[in-house]
């Protein structure tokens, strides 16, 4: 673990009293001066270490106008993607289900460009729906079709 601020100050002063002669109140007041200084470095460097999130504000638009042919906006930020991605909602301390139920979407709408659901669309039907699938949906319309028959 590293050093406490009152560790690197006296280490400094102790290096600056090895090479000129200081009196005890000239350390006292060195080691207070250093301390300050070293305290006004840290709190700076925590500031520029915190996430700094644009300061734009909501846009003004309707939550079906956000996505679009080829983009979607966020409708937290403004900001223009391809895709709302899991990653810049939380971002926003949203998950994409919060989201798309904060601005009224169904639960299923993919929150990507129109453009990039289409081809999503026709990738997933050119590979076809896999056999383990195909077994899920002929078993419930078994099971439904026994139950109505009570």
């Amino acid at each position: 673990m590293g050093k406490t601020l009152l560790e690197m100050a006296a280490g400094i002063i102790q290096a600056q009293s090895s090479s000129k002669s200081m009196d005890t109140e000239e350390i006292t007041a060195a080691l207070q001066t250093v301390y300050a200084k070293l305290q006004i470095l840290q709190d700076n460097e925590l500031k520029s270490s915190e996430p700094v999130e644009p300061q734009s504000e909501a846009p003004n638009i309707t939550p079906d106008k956000s996505i679009l042919k080829n983009k979607i906006i966020c409708l937290e930020c403004g900001n223009e993607f391809k895709m709302l991605s899991s990653k810049h909602l939380a971002a926003h301390s949203l998950t994409p289900r919060e989201y798309r139920l904060k601005y009224g979407f169904k639960l299923r709408q993919p929150l990507c460009c129109k453009t990039l659901s289409t081809e999503r669309r026709k990738a997933g039907k050119a590979r076809g729906i896999p056999e383990n699938l195909k077994k899920s949906i002929a078993a419930k319309k078994k099971r439904s079709k026994k139950s109505a028959k009570k």
